[in-house]
């Protein structure tokens, strides 16, 4: 089956394409994209990249301030979006060495994934959070 040069490019433009949006992904939560300092940004585009093509990749659009990434990686899920926030921002809700059921008796979020940080800190509100 001979597909011409035409064809061919076709198909390298559609494999590019697929290649480019991860399968599945979807919109970022607004505490994921909102409670990220925008000095801490990490891009996930490309120049002229559209909120559209942002968010099918996954990735938060905020096109608001000037002279950092416009398309950038949203924060880790969590458990709740209330626990959505920068390390920096945990406010201690615990003590060294709280377990996560404890922690959670107290109303609060638990991540031991991050050293020197707090594990055990309280939520935050989701109402701050939007595009």
């Amino acid at each position: 089956m001979d597909m011409g040069p035409r064809g061919v490019r076709l198909l390298a433009v559609l494999l590019v394409l697929g290649l480019w949006a991860p399968a599945g992904a979807h919109k970022p939560s607004p505490c994921r994209c909102s409670r990220i300092a925008p000095h801490k940004r990490e891009n996930c585009g490309f120049p002229g990249i559209t909120s559209d093509q942002c968010f099918s990749s996954g990735c938060c659009f905020d096109s608001s301030v000037v002279g950092v990434p416009w398309c950038f990686h949203p924060l880790p899920k969590q458990a709740s979006e209330e626990c959505v926030m920068e390390v920096l921002a945990r406010r201690n809700c615990g003590y060294p060495g709280i377990s996560p059921k404890e922690c959670a008796s107290r109303k609060c979020c638990f991540s031991d994934n991050i050293f020197e940080v707090p594990w055990c800190f309280f939520p935050m509100s989701v109402d701050d959070c939007h595009y």
